[in-house]
């Protein structure tokens, strides 16, 4: 009689919580379509981005001197790679697989059999009325092996692709949102003399701790000899940049190449022409 009305008790109670839980998950299918967002029937151009995630405005700034009157360009970037949510966590995921990378692990001590030496017993195993002892190698002899000590390893670490692509897309967008990330058309330099480009980069306020990335395969060779005595200022591709080296920096410098590169590979739009 008791157990009955145990589960009936039990019963009455699940049965709230049951209608609570198919009220919240399933919401009403005429909700949902009056928060969607269409576009004008006659729009006839590619759709680039969507309606909800409105793309991210970003002046570009010439690296060369521009000439008096020159009209201001503005670049148009992707909101999934440079409107990221922050995600502090992916961030400190990718940077600690890098580093760990980075370790060389080469720290080697010696065993008891790498010692050089007898094998010998040193003295007899009773008489003496000392310790018990064994050959020159026991590592409580001074020469002697280390015990448990560090041995050639490897520090690195595994992290799945799809988490250090979102480690990127967090890192750019965060530097973007301190106003670390800028644009330049070309990282095309007029000479390779350090006087002008330092001027210019004090100009723009860019000689402290500035990272010049771009999108070709190689850095151009007047901004790689002209930047090389500068310091705090260093240059790499696209290939060798990195989460850790996107947040060490206190600015970032993208050419458009580098820009359209992060895009292309980090993207998480659907671009297809409407009909």
């Amino acid at each position: 009689m008791l157990s009955l009305a145990r589960r009936a008790l039990g019963e009455c109670s699940r049965l709230p919580a049951r209608r609570f839980a198919t009220a919240v998950t399933n919401a009403p299918p005429s909700t949902a379509a009056d928060t969607l967002l269409t576009l004008p029937s006659s729009a006839t151009a590619p759709v680039k981005y969507s309606p909800l995630q409105p793309p991210v405005y970003l002046a570009v700034t010439p690296l060369v001197k521009p000439e008096p009157g020159a009209e201001e360009q503005v670049a148009e970037l992707d909101p999934t790679v440079f409107a990221h949510p922050i995600r502090r966590d992916i961030l400190h995921l990718c940077v600690v697989h890098h580093r760990d990378g980075e370790r060389q692990g080469s720290a080697n001590t010696k065993t008891r059999s790498e010692i050089n030496g007898s094998g010998h017993k040193l003295r007899p195993q009773k008489g003496s009325g000392r310790a018990r002892l064994g050959d020159r190698s026991s590592p409580m002899l001074r020469g002697g092996a280390t015990a448990f000590g560090p041995r050639p390893r490897d520090f690195s670490t595994k992290l799945p692709r799809k988490v250090i692509e979102m480690g990127m897309r967090v890192a750019l967008s965060a530097r973007l949102r301190e106003h670390a990330l800028r644009i330049v058309p070309s990282f095309e330099w007029t000479d390779f003399k350090t006087r002008g480009l330092l001027e210019r980069l004090e100009e723009l306020k860019w000689s402290d701790r500035t990272l010049f990335v771009s999108g070709k395969e190689e850095v151009p060779l007047n901004l790689l000899l002209a930047s090389g005595n500068i310091q705090h200022v260093e240059t790499m591709t696209v290939k060798e940049f990195n989460v850790y080296e996107a947040v060490r920096w206190r600015s970032i410098v993208l050419d458009m190449e580098a820009v359209q590169y992060f895009e292309d590979k980090l993207s998480k739009l659907h671009r297809e022409a409407t009909p």
